[in-house]
């Protein structure tokens, strides 16, 4: 029991709550925009969509620690972590890498060929971002494209072909997951820069590595209302947001060049707070408001 707490803690398991919701999303869209599909079928294809999030979340965070290890043993923030403290080593965190991406693959072969044909592609994208920061201040936004394949790789999970509206969630995941994760590396500006790191903080500082961040969230906020009108959405969608957009605001509105302590609350709680409130929001618009 330890040993399966102890790599889950590997992978920030707890993180997942960014991407699942608009994941979730896109599957739904799909369910509402295909007739040819029956409950069971439903069923076994959400199942392997779950699977899919999970292994390849779990592949690219344990390929990160992996990859990072050296940094993470230097710096005073990531030294607990499991590699570092040799709670998990490195050789079986690569086997876990190896065996989770092995799994997301596999699931991808029983939804369909389109998702077993991008599985390469889409596994490249997420374990790519590891190396990013060795040399370019854009990791974030190469972060933020992984995650951005949840919702349009659900939605094609179901439909087998794509469509703006769950593309434009992507692009909501894309600049949201950019913002906020510069706002985390907020916390490193003076590690980054001490070792060669890139990061939009240690590039251009706190102050305007924060207004990059806002732009970002800007950008997403506009993504995700032109879909509200793209997609002919009702009450609860604009309920849903607000909510988001609140929390964006807020996450900002608590994180200071000269006071990061509330780092971890806008990281964590006001983003999660963001993704599943608005989640629930939007699949209840489309399956009850009529």
């Amino acid at each position: 029991m330890s040993t399966v707490k102890n790599y889950l803690s590997l992978v920030k398991f707890s993180h997942t709550i960014f991407a699942m919701p608009f994941a979730l999303i896109g599957f739904c869209l799909g369910i509402i925009n295909i007739t040819t599909i029956n409950n069971q079928q439903i069923i076994i294809k959400f199942i392997l969509v779950i699977i899919c999030m999970i292994s390849a979340r779990s592949a690219a965070m344990a390929f990160n620690r992996y990859l990072d290890r050296s940094f993470d043993e230097k710096n005073p923030r990531t030294a607990i972590r499991e590699i570092p403290k040799g709670i998990i080593s490195a050789n079986n965190a690569l086997r876990f890498v190896i065996l989770s991406s092995s799994i997301f693959v596999l699931a991808t072969y029983f939804i369909n060929t389109i998702c077993f044909y991008l599985s390469p592609i889409a596994l490249f994208v997420i374990l790519f971002y590891s190396y990013t920061k060795r040399f370019t201040a854009l990791c974030h936004l190469v972060l933020g494209i992984g995650l951005s394949l949840a919702p349009i790789g659900a939605y094609l999970a179901v439909t087998d072909n794509f469509n703006l509206l769950p593309l434009l969630f992507s692009f909501t995941v894309i600049f949201w997951v950019s913002g906020f994760d510069i706002i985390y590396a907020l916390q490193d500006e003076v590690f980054d820069k001490e070792n060669k790191l890139h990061s939009i903080p240690a590039t251009l500082g706190k102050a305007r590595a924060l207004r990059v961040s806002e732009v970002l969230h800007i950008a997403s906020a506009a993504c995700v209302i032109y879909a509200g009108y793209y997609g002919n959405f009702h009450w609860l969608y604009w309920i849903g947001i607000a909510v988001f957009a609140g929390m964006l605001l807020y996450q900002h509105s608590i994180v200071k060049p000269n006071d990061l302590s509330k780092v971890n609350i806008a990281f964590m709680t006001a983003n999660g707070i963001a993704s599943v409130v608005f989640a629930v929001l939007v699949i209840a618009d489309l399956f009850i408001v009529k």
